[in-house]
């Protein structure tokens, strides 16, 4: 029996081939289904009317397709568009942390040699192991109760400004990078702020983008630190906002999804934005990678149909005032931005 690949190819019986490979396609087609379920039911929700509970809802389809949820989001609260902003400067904040921190940490520990590194770096394994939420109390009593830092962007970053999962990425990527070149550098006369600047960094540009990206979505779509650390509106993230949707006798269910809709907007455009870097990282072909660029096409081109020629959008404009014209010139900023990111990167 003749094999190709990872899998026989049945040369004998092509009934087998053609029956297993149906199997194959049908397992994969309900688990893709399964995924995408959650997301497509709240885009649908978040474009149909605006509903106060889930039991409303009869059905997966929207009796008619209407901006009345994000005009409710936009005027539940006075915060709305902050949630957003506190949000983008919280994982902006931690990224940036952490592609610092995180980077250095993990070329001392690859390439310096000093006592107890180590042990170090077997602490850092450790601290991997831990759950998230163990650390929790210790954290809420030394940032609230001891430094008094309720409802700042600090008591929210902090924590979070460098991981030991993002320094035992960068010191395994730094491993691989060749020891001759940077003794060659110590020879021409470069310390080794030099050495990092000038060499590890232009080198490691793949997984920095990876670090950057993980560390986005993990600060990006966090909830419990946010919700502990802030009692204040006006500090809350988009996910903690989102909470406020929910009370004790029912929930504002389509306004929920249109902000849990905007929420989501970043992570597809920071993937569909960075896909080269990704399929580049994963060593992906490019029967893989043609369709994932193609896909990042259809969805910035159709973003933006849907802004720009939806007839709904000037009425709501007139209706809901700035804060509706904000909202969807930032939704316009985004996909506008996405385009030429794509033309920057070469993507396209």
């Amino acid at each position: 029996m003749a094999t190709t690949g990872l899998y026989s190819q049945h040369l004998h019986n092509r009934k087998v081939l053609y029956l297993r490979n149906t199997i194959i396609a049908i397992i994969l087609i309900v688990l893709a289904v399964a995924t995408l379920f959650p997301i497509c039911y709240m885009f649908l929700s978040a474009f149909g009317p605006n509903v106060a509970t889930a039991g409303n809802m009869r059905t997966i389809l929207p009796s008619r397709l209407t901006l009345e949820s994000f005009n409710a989001f936009f005027h539940f609260s006075d915060y709305s568009l902050r949630w957003i902003l506190n949000s983008l400067v919280v994982a902006t904040g931690v990224v940036i942390g952490n592609v610092i921190f995180a980077s250095m940490a993990g070329y001392a520990f690859a390439k310096i040699r000093f006592k107890g590194s180590s042990f170090l770096f077997g602490l850092i394994l450790v601290a991997m192991m831990i759950p998230y939420q163990v650390t929790q109390v210790p954290l809420y009593i030394l940032m609230v109760q001891k430094f008094s830092m309720t409802n700042t962007y600090a008591a929210i970053i902090l924590p979070g400004l460098c991981t030991a999962y993002n320094i035992f990425l960068c010191k395994q990527f730094f491993s691989g990078l060749p020891t001759p070149l940077i003794e060659s550098a110590k020879i021409a006369g470069c310390n080794q702020f030099q050495i990092f600047i000038k060499i590890i960094l232009p080198l490691s540009k793949t997984v920095l983008a990876v670090m950057a990206i993980n560390t986005f979505m993990s600060s990006w779509n966090d909830f419990f630190w946010p919700f502990l650390v802030t009692n204040d509106p006006a500090m809350y993230t988009i996910q903690v906002g989102l909470k406020q949707f929910k009370f004790a006798n029912e929930t504002l269910f389509a306004p929920m999804m249109a902000g849990a809709t905007i929420s989501a907007l970043p992570m597809f455009v920071l993937f569909f934005v960075l896909a080269s870097v990704i399929t580049t990282v994963l060593q992906l072909p490019a029967s893989i990678t043609a369709p994932i660029k193609e896909l990042s096409k259809f969805f910035i081109v159709m973003a933006m149909a849907a802004i720009g020629f939806n007839t709904d959008i000037v009425e709501l404009v007139k209706k809901g005032g700035k804060p509706i014209a904000l909202g969807f010139c930032c939704w316009i900023g985004i996909a506008c931005m996405s385009l030429g990111m794509q033309h920057v990167l070469g993507i396209w």
